[in-house]
């Protein structure tokens, strides 16, 4: 490894983890205003360029407007919002507050929107249009809700306009120093058990976000960058948006839903050298009846999310001309293990490998029962060094010690992924499961309680329990097993009824595609749900 990459996480922790670090100026008002940070593409291929400068402008009349609101430092401001020149502007001037952002994944639905916003001191919620029914009040959307709600399209009633909150004339007020310790994002990750837990990412953590963007994927100045994931979770916020910002480098921004055709069309039209995506868009772009258009100008293909398969790798290299390299990370930590693309990282591609630890990053796999090292090839817990890792930036979960004291070792030297991998003599890891129950869908981690706790909540079932079964298209899909009240009629109609519930109840992408009805669920003799046995059924 070269000194320039050595030094570059020392600097890198230089300008984020100060105490007059503040977000608005690191990732937008240093750059110069008249450079590029986004190309926006809409789904008919029209496309604009958003500055710098445009983006300062905007976001400072925004965070006038949500002041004027009683937004401020430390205060939490939820978008339920697509990718658009609104939700890059609505962060930036947040996070000019001093603010918290709470992202939101359109496809949750009222219960796990409210679950995310209410008692955590969220002030507003901006949302667009097709989003805006779901914060009705209803079964799962309190009456009276201690936020205010910002919609992109014509309010009505009590709601603010988006546009009327940059029509401000208040004056933009001066980017909030929180320094490296003060909270940027409040994502939610799901767990096996009780409901999900708050991680908050302090602005620190852009040293690793940067540090992502330089090492893992190699986004230089002359790239064409353009990662597809959804800013609704980490993958996509943490390295579609934030790190780009960081950078202060060009990226693209897709205002569409996902579809092969229109992948290939982006890919194509706009010269994308440097693609990011999960595992599924690969497999779907494989897999679709489309022709590959033969214009394709990529350098670097990068994926995240969940494990890649070899044949993925194979495919893209015979009809992309570059393979796929694997990324490993997690929303507590960002990313920290890759196939890395930077030319002083760059190494053969083991087939199934996640990779090597990314500089800044020492990750050992610990034998299963002890805080031991385990040897070569044994399987074992993925876990994180703190101490030997600077770039670390999770310290712990919102108001769930408990939860967070399962995560470290006793004298917080150990941060358990939860993941279970081998690493060989050439420090290559290789993901081999999870040692919980949560499931890793098309790059969406589910937890199995928050899909179980909405199931039964329908009076035919008694009880239930979820697994993840492998997939060929999504790695991963929700399965249900449920334990029906006694006369109750078990056929299509409650099969179709339960999916339903999930979507209405949980989130539209969590339903179980499978559902099994069964007599009874193995349990041990304390009662606990013995899921490892549902799964080899």
């Amino acid at each position: 490894m070269s000194t320039n990459v050595d030094t570059l996480v020392d600097e890198l922790l230089k300008q984020y983890d100060r105490p007059d670090a503040a977000a608005a100026e690191l990732l937008c008002r240093r750059h110069p205003r008249d450079a590029v940070a986004f190309t926006v593409v809409d789904a008919d291929l029209s496309s604009r360029d958003v500055t710098y400068g445009e983006l300062d402008e905007a976001s400072g009349r925004f965070a006038a407007g949500l002041a004027g609101l009683g937004v401020g430092t430390g205060d939490r401001v939820a978008t339920l919002m697509s990718k658009s020149v609104e939700l890059v502007t609505a962060l930036l001037g947040i996070w000019r507050l001093g603010a918290v952002h709470v992202p939101l994944f359109t496809a949750f639905a009222p219960g796990a929107i409210a679950l995310r916003v209410t008692g955590n001191g969220t002030k507003v919620v901006i949302a667009d249009p097709d989003q805006r029914p779901k914060l009705e009040p209803g079964p799962d959307m309190p009456a009276e809700r201690e936020w205010r709600i910002v919609v992109t399209g014509e309010p009505s009633g009590s709601d603010v306009g988006f546009a009327d909150l940059l029509a401000s004339d208040a004056p933009a007020p001066d980017p909030v120093a929180v320094g490296g310790g003060g909270t940027l994002i409040e994502l939610f990750t799901s767990g096996t058990t009780g409901a999900p837990k708050g991680v908050p990412m302090p602005l620190r953590g852009l040293a690793g976000m940067h540090a992502y963007q330089e090492f893992g994927l190699y986004h230089t100045d002359d790239d064409v960058f353009w990662n597809a994931a959804d800013p609704g979770w980490a993958y996509g916020l943490y390295y579609a948006i934030v790190g780009p910002l960081a950078t202060g480098r060009r990226s693209l921004l897709l205002r569409a839903g996902f579809s092969p055709a229109l992948t290939w069309q982006v890919l194509s039209r706009f010269g994308v050298t440097n693609f990011a995506a999960g595992p599924t868009v690969y497999r779907a772009l494989r897999n679709a009846d489309v022709p590959v258009p033969g214009d394709l100008t990529l350098r670097r293909c990068s994926s995240a999310g969940e494990p890649l398969t070899p044949d993925v790798v194979t495919w893209a290299q015979e009809v992309l001309g570059v393979p796929v390299r694997d990324h490993y990370g997690q929303t507590e930590t960002g990313m920290v293990i890759a196939n890395a693309w930077h030319p002083d990282l760059v190494a053969d591609i083991k087939p199934g490998s996640m990779g090597r630890p990314l500089p800044g990053w020492r990750v050992e796999v610990l034998r299963a029962d002890s805080e031991e090292i385990a040897p070569v090839g044994e399987q074992g817990r993925v876990a994180v060094d703190v101490p030997a890792s600077p770039l670390m930036p999770f310290t712990g979960y919102r108001n769930a010690p408990e939860r967070t004291a399962e995560r470290f070792s006793a004298d917080r030297r150990w941060y358990f992924t939860g993941d279970v991998a081998t690493k060989d003599a050439d420090g290559y890891l290789t993901f081999a499961s999870r040692d919980d129950d949560v499931i890793l869908m098309a790059g969406y981690r589910i937890g199995p309680f928050e899909v179980e706790s909405a199931l039964t909540q329908h009076p035919a079932v008694a009880e239930a329990a979820v697994v993840g079964e492998p997939d060929e298209l999504r790695g991963e899909v929700v399965v249900a097993h449920v334990v029906p009240r006694p006369g109750t009629h078990t056929g299509d109609e409650l099969v179709a009824e339960l999916q339903q519930l999930v979507k209405t109840r949980l989130a539209a992408h969590a339903y179980p595609r499978r559902i099994y009805v069964v007599d009874q669920l193995p349990k041990t003799p304390s009662g606990k749900i013995q899921r490892f046995l549902l799964r080899k059924r």
